[in-house]
């Protein structure tokens, strides 16, 4: 592999075989895993992922995205959903077993330091980089984030009523992420499945509630970061554009390398220089929405 292919990672990519802390199962095949992985932890920004072996007898590693993670304890979260053989066998891995874990990967979400309200939306397993963003913005006191998660099946937490009131948004939208409302960050459910308290449709809709309620000189300090599948990136970036807001997308491709050299995860983007093909696993995954969405 060239040096050139090698720069994203030098001295920021780690190997280690990280320990099973934690292996939660929920409704819809979905799963939240810990692992003990300090050298991963100390260096994970939001919109990194790992690229992990799910088991010795599945080679091929999986790209997930980070959820949490703590520097001080040595620990990565990840949400997952058991759709394939990759991921079955790992839905069978038991604390106290170890993985084998390639990370942190990626180019993170690069919040704009001059605008003061972050907009995260997160849908299906497109939500772990929303709470990882979220967890980081919290420390900055002059940002007020908002945000937004969808899912068509069970939420992998149980929701409950927010404590924080939105009075710009519908009546009857209560349902939160408990973890989110107790860092004290405003957040909301959207769904299609009629779950409780939830946005009975898109979050798209639900975030131009939100939009529609600011001034003027509110939506100027609004900017837009997203991770979820190509029809809601695609309908998220369209609304940025309405709304002339930056917007940042994190996009999920299939990975087979996860460190450039194979060009497995190649997109198409739309540069100052004319169309140009990226690689979603060290050019990404993070990307300005205008260039991926024209």
């Amino acid at each position: 592999m060239s040096q050139t292919m090698n720069r994203p990672h030098r001295d920021s990519l780690f190997l280690e075989q990280a320990e099973i802390l934690s292996h939660e199962a929920f409704e819809g095949d979905q799963f939240i895993l810990r692992l003990q992985a300090p050298k991963c932890a100390a260096r994970a920004q939001p919109g990194s992922f790992v690229h992990l072996q799910c088991d010795p007898l599945q080679p091929m590693r999986r790209p997930i995205s980070l959820m949490r993670v703590s520097a001080r304890e040595g620990w990565v979260e990840l949400l997952y959903k058991a759709v394939g053989q990759g991921t079955r066998l790992l839905s069978l891995r038991q604390r106290g077993e170890s993985l084998s874990l390639l990370g942190p990967i990626g180019v993170p979400f690069r919040p704009d330091p001059d605008r003061s309200l972050p907009l995260l939306i997160g849908g299906g397993v497109g939500m772990p980089p929303m709470v990882f963003l979220a967890d980081t913005l919290r420390s900055d006191k002059s940002k007020k984030p908002f945000v937004i998660l969808g899912s068509e099946v069970p939420f992998p937490f149980q929701p409950q009523p927010s404590q924080l009131l939105m009075p710009q948004l519908p009546e009857g939208v209560i349902a939160a992420m408990p973890l989110l409302d107790d860092w004290g960050i405003p957040n909301r459910l959207t769904s299609q499945q009629d779950f409780p308290g939830c946005h009975q449709g898109y979050v798209t809709e639900l975030a131009r509630h939100w939009l529609d309620a600011l001034d003027a000189d509110q939506r100027d300090q609004v900017e837009i970061f997203s991770c979820g599948p190509h029809p809601m990136l695609e309908a998220v970036t369209t609304l940025a554009k309405e709304f002339e807001l930056p917007c940042q997308v994190s996009l999920e491709e299939f990975m087979a390398c996860g460190v450039g050299g194979c060009a497995g995860c190649v997109v198409e983007l739309e540069t100052p220089a004319g169309p140009a093909m990226k690689r979603v696993c060290v050019d990404g995954p993070v990307f300005d929405a205008r260039q991926v969405f024209v």
